[in-house]
Parts: structure tokens; C-alpha cells; sequence
């Protein structure tokens, strides 16, 4: 799938609601050894889409591998839409990975998504992967008021159906909203980014994609703690 902008917001928009029924989000059957985080940054004003994907160590969340792309950002800003955005880079960078993961956590929607296809399942779908969004705010969907200690959860409903969680991650800090992108249950979800947790608000692998994605101040300290060979870069 190669979407170059322009192309109908309709015909974005009628792709999401076929692809949809063609997502598997059933449990995950096979063992996690390596699971990754997988986030966008938007460099030079906008004009840019770098995006990052780093794996670790699925038992003691040790850092393995990183890539990171940059691509032109060829599309303006669309609510609903930034999968046909983000994905292509995240694509190149899934592909620079000599290991491949078996769960990636993308940093937005999974099926928590007005036409249930956010850029989590997008991404799944297109590389037939097992993914989870982990997004810092909601889409769509209610849910009941969360309790202030941190491991509380609500259900994520939307048109009578729970389409992901609400999770307090950390204490005094807002909660995310996790859905199923594809190849992996609901509930399985809020499983896999608790085992990532690690006293942040983000989970590790999620948080390191941010950090480089958006060359935070801590991405130079979080590159050291990475080998060198297992350090790959297209800009």
C-alpha cells in the first residue's frame, strides 16, 4: 500500500472501515521474546516524519536493537488519518530491524479508532504483525471515572462494544488509553504494556521510541546503553 498525498479523505477513510474487518484480535498464541516500541517525531516544522522502532528483551526489558527513518512528510494533518502519515516510515524502519519483534507497541490508536483502524493496526495490518496502541489521550469510546492509584483501569467502551483500556500507569499523572492494533486480544493488551511499565508513565518500549523519534534530550544517553552494530539509520 503506497498512499501519496493527495489522494480523497473519502477514499482514506473507506480503506480504514474494509481493512478493519480484516484485523485478527484473537489472543497471541506464540512466546514474546522481543518486544518493541514504535513512535513518530515530526523534524524541521513539520516538513519530516522520523520514525523510531526499539526492541528489547520481552522477559528483563534490556534494549537490543534500534532504527530509526526519516522520510519527507508528504501529507498535512488529518484527525482520524495519521496512519497513511506515519506507517510508510515505520514500515522502513520495521525493516531495518535484524530481529524482528514479535509485538510492537505503537504510540497511538489501535481499534480505539472512529472507523476501528487507527495507525497501531495500520501498521499491523500492513506488516501482519501483532500490535498494541498506547495513545496519551482518547479518540473515542467513554469510559468510567479512574481511580487515583496507579494500576487502575476502566474498560474503554464504544458503541456497546470495549475496544481497549484505560490505565493509570503512574500516580498523579493522566492515564493511557490502550486497544488492540492487530493479531492480539483486548485484553492481552492491557497485559503486555503493564509487563513494560517501569515506574514511568510510558512503557519502556514506547517511551525510547518517543525519545528518539523526537531527539529528546535523553536520546543521547538512551544510544549508549545500545551496541553500535545494532544501531541502524536511513535520513
Amino acid at each position: 500500500m503506497d498512499w501519496q498525498w493527495p489522494f480523497s479523505v473519502q477514499q482514506a477513510r473507506e480503506f480504514q472501515t474494509r481493512a478493519a474487518s480484516q484485523l485478527q484480535l484473537t489472543p497471541f498464541q506464540h512466546p514474546v521474546r522481543c518486544i518493541a516500541g514504535a513512535d513518530i517525531g515530526l523534524p524541521n516544522k513539520g516538513s519530516m516524519v522520523r520514525a523510531a522502532i526499539c526492541t528489547f528483551d520481552a522477559n528483563c526489558l534490556t534494549p537490543l536493537e534500534l532504527s530509526i527513518v526519516t522520510l519527507p512528510n508528504t501529507m498535512p494533518y488529518i484527525p482520524g488519518l495519521l496512519g497513511f502519515r506515519e506507517v510508510p516510515a515505520l514500515v522502513r524502519a520495521y525493516e531495518l530491524l535484524e530481529n524482528k519483534p514479535q509485538l510492537v507497541l505503537v504510540d497511538g490508536q489501535g481499534i480505539a479508532h472512529p472507523r476501528r483502524f487507527g495507525n497501531a493496526s495500520q501498521l499491523g495490518w500492513q506488516l501482519n504483525i501483532a500490535t498494541i496502541g498506547v495513545a496519551k489521550s482518547k479518540l473515542t469510546g467513554e469510559h468510567q471515572p479512574l481511580e487515583a492509584p496507579p494500576g487502575s483501569v476502566q474498560p474503554l467502551i464504544d458503541e456497546n462494544h470495549i475496544v481497549g483500556y484505560v490505565l493509570r500507569s503512574k500516580a498523579r499523572c493522566k492515564p493511557l488509553y490502550l486497544s488492540p492494533g492487530n493479531r492480539v486480544s483486548t485484553e492481552q493488551s492491557l497485559s503486555f504494556v503493564r509487563q513494560c511499565l517501569d515506574g514511568y508513565r510510558l512503557p519502556k518500549p514506547t517511551r525510547w521510541a518517543d525519545a528518539f523519534a523526537s531527539n529528546r534530550p535523553s536520546a543521547a544517553k538512551l544510544l549508549k546503553l545500545l551496541s553500535p552494530d545494532k544501531v541502524h539509520q536511513i535520513t
